[in-house]
């Protein structure tokens, strides 16, 4: 599968997940601008990742809530590379919490994070896309936006709003051969699983068929299945990514 001369866009790109993606998608042959709105060292690192393996990246710093920050970075990155060929919405905050003790600015960061971000960064980069007749979009939700998970009314509401959101792009965008998609993934070994006691990381695995958490790179293979020519007839569909943990 091979990506060679386009260009991609990943947002939360420096650590975790979006690295992974990242790292997957340069491997490819891809440019990628490799989004980051506070980590500047984390996306450097990606940076440096990516070209020690022969890849090419660049990083771009932009908070994807600002809709001003995000349509000014997307004319940036169009005027440098010529077009913005794939989109990966990954940037995501939590602000966890039982909803009788939540504040409204806890639900309003993470719904203006994780959801609207996508919305505004898909819309800036369609412009491109329709233009060129092509493109690939694809928004990271989670297990938690259909199975629920107590402590994240937010989270879950808003992981459940990509899936709406791509199902709606998916059928705006197919008549300019654009696709979008989402992946969910379930537990995957990053900073936020490893901040979790073993007693509790036992328990989550106890309930995963497979019993393990996964890895970044099991999402990132999934990615890069869906924006290859390999899922060029793949469009509206989320690909779960659990190890067996909601079917």
């Amino acid at each position: 599968m091979s990506l060679e001369g386009k260009i991609a866009v990943v947002t939360g790109g420096s650590r975790g997940i979006g690295r992974a993606v990242c790292l997957r998608l340069a491997a490819m042959g891809a440019l990628v601008y490799v989004n980051y709105v506070s980590r500047s060292t984390a996306a450097e690192e990606t940076v440096k990742i990516i070209e020690a393996a022969g890849g090419t990246a660049k990083i771009v710093g932009f908070d994807v809530a600002d809709s001003t920050a995000v349509q000014q970075a997307f004319k940036t990155i169009v005027d440098e590379a010529g077009s913005v060929d794939i989109l990966v919405n990954n940037a995501g905050i939590t602000r966890d919490g039982l909803m009788a003790r939540m504040k409204e600015s806890d639900w309003d960061d993470v719904l203006d994070t994780n959801l609207k971000g996508a919305f505004l960064c898909a819309k800036a980069a369609s412009r491109s896309m329709m233009k060129n007749k092509s493109g690939r979009i694809i928004n990271i939700s989670s297990v938690s936006g259909f199975a629920g998970n107590a402590g994240q009314v937010n989270y879950a509401a808003a992981k459940a709003g990509l899936i709406g959101l791509t199902k709606s792009m998916a059928r705006e965008y197919a008549s300019r051969n654009i696709t979008v998609n989402s992946v969910a993934p379930g537990y995957i070994e990053t900073e936020m699983t490893e901040l979790l006691g073993s007693e509790t990381q036992d328990q989550i695995k106890s309930e995963i068929p497979l019993a393990v958490f996964g890895r970044c790179e099991d999402i990132a293979g999934a990615v890069a299945y869906l924006v290859s020519e390999d899922g060029a007839y793949v469009t509206g569909q989320t690909l779960h990514v659990n190890g067996g943990m909601y079917m």
